[in-house]
Order: structure tokens, then C-alpha cells, then sequence
């Protein structure tokens, strides 16, 4: 009798990675085995600054190409990254400093992939350093219910924003450039006054987090303010400012 015919092996089917891997806010030494692992594997790793990577990568004699992708990344550098999912390559996605996607263009690279992709590649965060994590955990203010906003609106939409936080019976989070800072704080103050939590609400501001000079200064609007309005000195790095009124 004939042989019956064997059924076909299945096809195997090779999954493109691509990885968004958290890196130091300050300190190196902040970066997980896994991490570090995957870096050296993948083809190409996706910077902000590529110079500001090598730096870590060197450090942990990581011989990865690099690539460079930020918010001014035109879309023939997206198709180019694009090409290299099609063909196979698997990569990593890093920021400057933290978790890339978050108050970070990656998140529209991300959206991409999903779109262009779907289940083609595989989207793999590492977790890890986060600024706004990192300053909230050592605040001392509830972080049962909080909001995040990232980077506040350089004009549009400010001052009602800024009002919006002052009235928040939430903790709230944002990050602020060091050129805009006082400002901010200023605006803040009027808000607050207008309402009457000048006084009772709290306020916590974490700068140059993990680094040498990793400082934290707390107290209400106006001792934070003049704080920094006494020592122009500090006025330096990336500032998290948490406000809460309980």
C-alpha cells in the first residue's frame, strides 16, 4: 500500500524584537543586568544623543551601532527605521536618561510600529530609572492618587493648567526646565493665593536626582520660591515639582 504522505512541517516563524529599555536618570550604575544584556544583543540601538549613550555604553564596553532618533527625526529617518523591522533587526529604543516614551517622543515611534506592524513585532519594555518614580517615592506625599503631566505647555494652555494643579485636591507631578522654573513657581504662588492654599499646600522639588548634587527642597509655595530666588546657583538640571494639599 502507498505510503501516506507525512504532513507538512510547520513554518517557523521568526519574530522581529523591539525593546524600549530604561537607562540611568544620573548614576550609571542604575541599569539592570537585563538591560545591559540586551543592549549587546540587539543590531542597532535608537538614541536621543548618541553621544550621551556611547557614554553609558562605553562605560560597559557595549559595542552596539547606534542610531540616532528624537523629536526632530525627519520621516526618512523613521522609514529607515521602519526598513530595518522589515528586514529582521531587532532594536532597542533608549533615552537620554529614564524611560523612553514617557514625556519623550518615543512614544509616536512606538505608535508606528504598532500601526505599520502589529503583531509582526514584538513590543518588549525593560523596566527601570524614571525621574518622576524616583522623586515621588522619596516625597513623602500621598502617591496612592497622583497625576502626571509631563512637560507643562511652553504658551498655550499654561496658565490654565497651572490654575488646574493649584485647585487639584490630587498630588500632581510635572517636570520644568531650569530656564522656566521660577516662572512657573511665580505663577503657581498666584495661583494658590487666589484660592487661599498658599500656606497649606505642600510642595516638594527634586533636581539633579541620583548625581552628585541630588538635592530635594520642600515647604510651601512661597519658601520654595524664594528658595531658589536666594540661590540662582541651584537653578540647574531637570526639576520634578510635586504639589499636594493634603
Amino acid at each position: 500500500m502507498p505510503k501516506a504522505n507525512a504532513p507538512p512541517t510547520p513554518t517557523k516563524i521568526y519574530m522581529t524584537n523591539f525593546y524600549i529599555v530604561a537607562t540611568p536618570i544620573g548614576n550609571l550604575e542604575d541599569i539592570s543586568q537585563r538591560a545591559l544584556r540586551i543592549l549587546k544583543e540587539v543590531d542597532f540601538i535608537l538614541c536621543e544623543d548618541t553621544r550621551v549613550t556611547k557614554k553609558l555604553l562605553g562605560k560597559y564596553e557595549i559595542a552596539t551601532p547606534t542610531i540616532s532618533y528624537h523629536s526632530f527625526s525627519n520621516d526618512f529617518k523613521i522609514q529607515k527605521i521602519l526598513d530595518l523591522l522589515e528586514e529582521g533587526k531587532n532594536l532597542a529604543l533608549v533615552s537620554d536618561a529614564g524611560t523612553p516614551a514617557i514625556s519623550d517622543p518615543g512614544f509616536h515611534l512606538v505608535a508606528r510600529i504598532r500601526k505599520e506592524f502589529g503583531e509582526r513585532v514584538v513590543i518588549i519594555p525593560l523596566p527601570g530609572p524614571s525621574a518622576l518614580i524616583t522623586a515621588l517615592s522619596a516625597s513623602g506625599l500621598p502617591t496612592d492618587n497622583f497625576l502626571f503631566l509631563g512637560f507643562l505647555p511652553r504658551k498655550k494652555g499654561r496658565q490654565t493648567l497651572l490654575k488646574e494643579i493649584a485647585a487639584s485636591t490630587r498630588t500632581v507631578a510635572f517636570y520644568e526646565s531650569p530656564h522656566r522654573v521660577l516662572k512657573t513657581l511665580t505663577l503657581l504662588r498666584e495661583h494658590l493665593e487666589e484660592i487661599g492654599r498658599a500656606k497649606n499646600a505642600k510642595i516638594i522639588i527634586a533636581r539633579e536626582l541620583t548625581k552628585i548634587f541630588e538635592q530635594f527642597v520642600s515647604g510651601d509655595i512661597t519658601e520654595v520660591l524664594e528658595y531658589f530666588q536666594n540661590h540662582p546657583g541651584k537653578i540647574k538640571g531637570e526639576f520634578v515639582i510635586i504639589i499636594s494639599s493634603v
